[in-house]
């Protein structure tokens, strides 16, 4: 399997869609309890390109495997050079290498905007495959927020990991 990393559009809101609520429901890489539907994914979607900032998705036979995006870290002007990654994927490719794919390509889209720096929230310290994944993308562990989420019955801490872009802090931003 060849999987394509390409920009995402309407019309793979659906799939967009359908991966996120699987990861509501069964996962902690989000906090949210409830799935937002298509309309509130659109919304998001939308919020994220008004932004300037990358939607991913590999795609493989006409089906969205998983997807990937950048956006604002902060709302505040200093942070304007920093954004967080998502990156999710059908839970039928998890461990298939889908999120070696896309990450890499949004880190690539992410410099090419003149961004310094990708903040990961990993939303529970045991996501050990989120872990791994951004590590073997250059990530470092900036830190962990104990106890910072309630879900599941259980409370979670968040992984922080950062990578630079470019010449990171080298240099002041153009």
């Amino acid at each position: 399997m060849d999987p394509r990393i390409r920009d995402s559009t309407e019309h793979d809101l659906p799939a967009i869609t359908a991966i996120y609520a699987d990861a509501v429901r069964h996962g902690t890489a989000s906090f949210e309890y409830d799935s937002p539907d298509q309309v509130e994914m659109a919304r998001r979607r939308a919020a994220v390109l008004a932004h300037g900032f990358p939607y991913l998705v590999a795609e493989h036979a006409n089906e969205i495997l998983g997807f990937a995006y950048a956006n604002i870290y902060r709302p505040r002007p200093g942070y304007r050079f920093c954004v967080e990654d998502s990156v999710y994927i059908a839970p039928s490719h998890h461990g298939k290498g889908i999120g070696r794919l896309l990450l890499p390509a949004l880190l690539q889209r992410c410099e090419a905007l003149g961004l310094r720096l990708v903040v990961a929230v990993i939303g529970d310290a045991a996501s050990t495959a989120s872990i791994r994944l951004h590590t073997a993308c250059g990530f470092q562990r900036a830190g962990i927020l104990p106890a910072i989420g309630w879900k599941h019955g259980r409370w979670l801490d968040s992984v922080l990991m950062t990578r630079a872009l470019g010449p990171g802090a080298t240099q002041p931003p153009e």
